[in-house]
């Protein structure tokens, strides 16, 4: 990986780190449907005009279909489990759980692209479910009164995690060396479609305040426009495997920006859970071990 995608993979990290807290703050009061619509919606219209500046509409017309479907497994639906589960768990704990995401792109690689996977990525998957093994469990047994609903919340995180792996490889199967505005604008725009109608139906009955107002616009235009734009070239210069690392650094600025500015608490148990589940992820997608496995 060369010096400027390094700095890209950070700067995509610390954006993403950001987006769980913006969730985390708009999602009570905006509700998940119309916030992730906003979110992609907002960002389709930022896209779009400058996709068309470029000269780039007949090269989203061609792929429009795939494209769509890349954004209802890479946007819609993950963007809105993670804010479901953002109702009930912190961001820092919630950017933890998308750290999976690198393991369970290397899975989905394994089983559709018979990608390889050699004993050491596989003993870094178990470490990383290790990892988040312990997290899941010390949340459950401190919130016995409503396990159930901390259940669902950790679970839905997770679920997201393995919809971001099917699109990274759906991305690499049928999308390759596609430009990635054309990617980008094709999957904002295809989850706006799909979350159009749950929008009305769940749009929150009281005025919304400008504080949420202003956290689904930087998710719309920084962490979903932006970074989408840096996540899809990462996955054309590096592959779906090494692209996904990113989640390896997210739970760092997740648990940073919720510390500082929400005054969310950082556990041990948090810490020492993050540290196993990312060595699992480094040895998982070869970021870490011998050269041969990278």
């Amino acid at each position: 990986m060369s010096f400027k995608d390094s700095v890209m993979l950070v700067l995509l990290a610390a954006i993403w780190g950001g987006s769980f807290l913006f969730m985390r703050y708009a999602v009570p009061e905006l509700g998940v449907a119309p916030l992730i619509f906003l979110r992609v919606g907002l960002a389709a219209l930022f896209l779009l005009p400058i996709l068309l500046w470029q000269g780039k509409g007949a090269e989203l017309k061609r792929v429009w279909v795939p494209s769509f479907v890349n954004g209802w497994t890479n946007s819609a639906i993950p963007f809105c489990l993670i804010a479901y589960s953002l109702l009930t768990l912190s961001s820092g704990f919630a950017s933890i759980l998308n750290a999976v995401t690198p393991i369970a792109t290397a899975v989905v690689g394994f089983l559709w692209l018979r990608e390889s996977m050699s004993w050491i990525k596989t003993l870094g998957m178990l470490i990383g479910i290790a990892g988040v093994t312990l997290l899941a469990w010390n949340k459950l047994y401190v919130s016995q009164d409503d396990t159930w609903q901390v259940a669902l919340a950790i679970g839905a995180g997770i679920l997201a995690t393995l919809f971001y792996a099917i699109s990274a490889i759906f991305t690499k199967r049928y999308l390759s060396g596609v430009d990635s505005m054309v990617l980008s604008t094709g999957s904002m725009l295809g989850a706006t479609v799909v979350l159009l109608p749950l929008a009305i139906l769940y749009w929150p009955e009281n005025p919304i305040s400008l504080l949420s107002w202003l956290a689904a616009i930087a998710l719309a235009i920084i962490c979903s426009a932006l970074a989408y734009l840096m996540f899809f070239r990462l996955i054309h210069t590096v592959g779906p495997a090494r692209a996904t690392t990113v989640t390896f650094i997210v739970p760092v600025f997740g648990m940073l920006w919720g510390a500082t500015l929400l005054n969310e608490e950082v556990s041990l148990t948090m810490l020492v859970a993050s540290a196993i589940t990312l060595f699992g992820t480094g040895l998982a997608t070869g970021l870490l071990g011998s050269k041969q496995e990278r």
